[in-house]
Formats: C-alpha cells, structure tokens, sequence
C-alpha cells in the first residue's frame, strides 16, 4: 500500500512522549546556508597528497554512493585512498532479478521473477501494476544494500543521461531491460553504450525509433542523440547550425536509425524483449552529413549502419567534454567555471580520448585528484530527493527484513514512494533531458529544496529520528543507541554531539550550533547529565528505564540535528 501524507502525519503526530523535549524549526539558531555559488577552487586533476581522514573518506563515499556507515568510513580511512577508489570501482556480479511480491497479483510463483514471463490477457493491467511496483521496490532495495561500489550511482547518472519515462512506455519489462543494460555498462565504453542504447527496445518505443521507416523518417531519436546524448547543441551560430551539429545532420541520422524495430512490447504469447533490424524499413540511400561533420557520407550499412554513424560523432571531441561536465556536476558540483574547464574538464575529457572512451581510469582520475578533495568542493551539493532517502537508511544502517518477500518489497515500495513525494521519482524523471538540477541554470540543485519538497524532507527526517514507521506488521527504526556503540567518545557529552556532527553532516558546524545542539540533547542541564545517564545505561543496557531515558534524548538529539542545512549537503 502506499502511504499517504496524512498516513505519514499520523506517524509523525504519534510522537507525543516526545513533546516536552521538542525544538521547532524556527527556532534555530542563524545557521549558514547552502551555498549558491561556491569560490572557484585553484585545483587540478594531479593526484590528491594531503591528509587522508575520516573527511575526506566520507567525502569520497558520500558521492559515489548512496550513503555510507561509520564502519565503512573506518575501513576506507585505513586502507588508503587508492583501495578506497578500486574498491569503488570494483567489478561485482549483477542483482539478482526482481520478484512477485504479491501472489495474488502475477501468474509466477510468489519470490520468482517475472522478467520472461508474458502478460496474460484477464490479468494484464494488474500485471503491468503489480510488475513496476516490483521493479520500482527492487531497485530502490538495490541501492539501500550500502556497498562500497559506484555502479548504482553510475546507473542513475546514466539513467539521467540516456532517460527514459517508464510511464510512457508503460511495460516494466522493457523498463528492466534498459536499467540492466546501464547497469552492466555503469563504468564502461560511453561510445558502446550510446549504441546500445539507440537500439535498446525501451528507448526504441520511448523516442519513436520504433515507427522510424523509410516511408516516414522520425527524428526524434536523431535529435536527442546529438543534443542531449552526445556532443551537445554549442551556441547557435546560424538558423539550423548549432556549432556541433545542424538540422542537416538530425535528418540525416533519422534516416540512418530506420529500421529498428522493438519486440516483446506487453507480450502475451512468450516473445523475448529485444530489438530487431527489418531491411525493408531502412533508407538504403547514401546520407551525407553537414561541414560539422566533415561531409561525412554515411553508406548503406543495413544493420550496422547505426554503428558505423555513431563512431563518426565520437571522432569529434566535444563528445568527450559534453560527457565529462555531465559527470563533473553529478560528482563535483553544478557549476563549471573558465577555470575549471581548462584545469579539470579539458585534461579529463583528453583522457576519455586517449582510453578510447572507456570511463573507468577517466572516473579514477576525478575520484583521485587534488580538485576533487578541494574543500571548496566538499559539502556543496545540494542531495537529490533519492540520495537524501537512502543516504538516511544507509547512514544510521536500518535493518530491514530480508526474509519474508512481501514484507520486504512493501517496505522497498513505501520508501520509494516517498522519493516520489520529494519530487525524484527512478524510472521517472520528467523529460528526455533527465532532471532539471542536473542542467537548468542558474538554479541547477538548488531546485531540490523548494516551498513544497522542503517540509516533506523535514518530515522524512523527524519521523525516521522520532518514531519510524511500521509497515505489514514491520517495524522501521533508527538504533541510535547502537550507532554510538561505533563511537571513539560517547560517554563526553562534547566529544559524542561534535563526533555525530561529522559522521552525519559534510560541513563543520559553528559553536553556537553545537550549543543548540547541547540544548536539544540537555534542555537546561549540565553537560555531567549526559554523561552519568549514558554511563549508567552501559552497566545495565536491561534497564528499561535508563535505556528510554537516554534513547529519547539521543532521539530528540538527532532530530534537531537532522533539522540543519548541512544535513541537506553532500
């Protein structure tokens, strides 16, 4: 089921045991802001030679992942930067398939998987339901799985890249076909994947490649490839000449791509989901391109003509800088200054090149460099609704029950849903140029924070701080006491709220946060209180009442800490 907004009030109103310790927003202290425009750092991509700490191990996992623990921070910090970076880059064996949760709603057996399985026709719009619900549940369980691993970060980001609208296509099983594909390519050949992906049977029916013929060409496909896929538009310099391509060549791909077929679309007798040529919908004739491309003619080359035409755009090398300023803004921050494209952006892209387009020594690069552990770069995105969720779950590692299936993918489903409400919905970003954070000046990821996203995030944070939430009987719930167990110093009243600050936030805080702090945790009570109340539960963690007398202060705590900015930052 799907919670409501007033489902979710009713948790958050069921906190009343809880009341006499509550601070309210407005009452904050003035506390700094996320900041519009951060200086321009002076870096560049020569390898990173300072300090390697907890700092700068957070940094590193709090952008290629979606969320990290206290433990994993550790185990970064002692093995280095350069296992951290392989670690994160590391090969590892694909997810295993999504599932019928719901017996009653699919025709295989509840805990199979319905990627092969056709539609029948009595049950067919439940199926489509019931299927995206999964598929929608497991991918967001994917990512609350916390590895130490950039693949589902790079899935997303090439999800936002190459978008597709599952609402659009309306068949998960398309749908899982495509996010497969990004998967195994997550960190692979950029000019492999614009190729497969201009064939994959989602797109194909997502952007008209499906009913692009001979008889009546569609460019669709052939624009967005060249505007928002690969090398980008550039100024506009004449009518239909936009530096890097013109209207002459968006023509000419269309009549390229023709021919291309997508099979298995809400299929009911077994067809396989896949992509199929069909010669006598192809333009047979010779294509020529515009001076862009050199006058490039593009010969007949029945089902591998989209190949051959696809390695032509790559031998411009804008190709390489249109994707390396997309990867800059999702692991660096939004904005690319003159400097930075020469110091960051040029060098990388050259690098792309030189690897033959393969991403995975340009990524170890970015990941590597003294400009990416610049501390003007650190905290200074603003998290997307997805990587606020999850980080939250992964962060305060929340256990939920792996055993029973529909429990499982219910509770997945719940907090997938309420990326939705925060405006990030997977499978679902709003047009074919992905999410506008991720390209809309000036505002870029600023947008994520707005009159209607901001109070639901706040709502998120206080009820998973304050009381959780129960879904099918399954209790969700953050472990503060067994957080602190992790802790160098929890027993300090000091070293335990500056320890939790760093752990959850990316920004140092102000003293007189760290006093609101205190007062949340201690409202008018000496600093000794914390301590002998903690200690006390040490020597006896059976006592039910010294076990809730620190836990609602650890509660209330972290909810007012959870109220700053900073925890909006990555």
């Amino acid at each position: 089921m799907q919670m409501t907004r007033e489902q979710l009030i009713d948790l958050l109103e069921g906190r009343s045991e809880f009341e006499k310790f509550q601070v309210e927003a407005q009452d904050l202290p003035e506390i700094p802001s996320a900041p519009a425009m951060r200086p321009p750092p002076d870096t560049g991509i020569e390898p990173y030679a300072g300090e390697w700490t907890a700092a700068q191990a957070a940094h590193l996992l709090r952008r290629t992942t979606f969320g990290v623990s206290k433990d994993q921070i550790k185990l970064a910090v002692a093995n280095g930067m350069e296992w951290t970076v392989d670690k994160l880059l590391e090969e590892i064996a694909l997810p295993e398939p999504p599932v019928v949760f719901n017996d009653a709603a699919d025709s295989p057996a509840l805990g199979e998987t319905w990627i092969t399985e056709p539609y029948d026709l009595i049950n067919f719009p439940a199926q489509i339901g019931h299927r995206t619900n999964s598929l929608s549940a497991w991918t967001l369980g994917l990512m609350l799985e916390g590895q130490m691993n950039i693949r589902e970060k790079m899935t997303l980001f090439w999800h936002n890249h190459f978008a597709t609208e599952i609402q659009v296509v309306n068949d998960p099983k398309f749908a899982y076909q495509y996010i497969t594909t990004l998967r195994e390519n997550a960190t692979g050949n950029f000019r492999e994947l614009a190729k497969l992906m201009t064939v994959d049977p989602m797109m194909l029916r997502y952007l008209n490649g499906h009913d692009n013929s001979v008889e009546s060409p569609n460019e669709n496909y052939a624009r967005e490839l060249l505007e928002l896929f690969t090398i980008g538009k550039g100024p506009q310099v004449a009518e239909g000449d936009y530096t890097n391509y013109t209207e002459q060549d968006v023509l000419a791909f269309s009549k390229i791509l023709t021919g291309w077929r997508a099979r298995g679309y809400r299929d009911r007798v077994g067809q396989e989901v896949d992509s199929v040529f069909v010669r006598s919908r192809h333009d047979e004739s010779d294509k020529t391109l515009s001076h862009r491309f050199g006058n490039n003619v593009i010969s007949n080359g029945g089902d591998l003509e989209y190949r051959n035409a696809i390695d032509v755009i790559f031998q411009k090398a804008e190709c390489a800088r249109f994707i390396m300023r997309k990867l800059y803004r999702w692991f660096v921050y939004y904005d690319i200054n003159d400097a930075e494209e020469m110091q960051v952006i040029e060098p990388l892209a050259q690098l792309l090149v030189d690897h033959d387009y393969n991403l995975k020594e340009v990524l170890r690069t970015l990941l590597m460099s003294e400009h990416f552990y610049d501390p003007l770069n650190c905290g200074c995105i603003i998290k997307s609704p997805i990587d606020f969720v999850t980080n939250l779950f992964n962060q305060f590692e929340i256990e939920i029950d792996k055993e029973r299936v529909n429990r499982y993918y219910q509770v997945w489903l719940t907090i997938f849903r309420y990326t939705t409400l925060i405006q990030q919905q997977y499978f679902q970003p709003p047009s074919v140029a992905g999410w506008s954070a991720y390209y809309q000046a000036p505002g870029y990821q600023r947008t994520w924070t707005n009159g209607v996203t901001l109070p639901y995030r706040i709502l998120f944070t206080d009820i998973m701080s304050l009381v959780g939430f129960t879904q099918n009987g399954l209790a969700i719930q953050i472990d503060f006491l067994k957080l602190l167990e992790g802790y160098e110093d929890a027993i300090s009243t000091q070293n335990m709220i500056r320890e939790s600050v760093e752990f959850v936030c990316p920004k140092a805080m102000e003293d007189n946060q760290i006093d609101f702090l205190q007062a949340a945790l201690l409202p008018g009570l000496p600093d000794f209180v914390w301590t002998e109340e903690y200690v006390a539960y040490l020597d006896d963690p059976d006592n039910e009442e010294l076990r809730a007398s620190v836990d609602n202060k650890l509660r209330i705590f972290f909810r007012t800490l959870l109220l700053h900015p900073e925890y909006h930052l990555s």
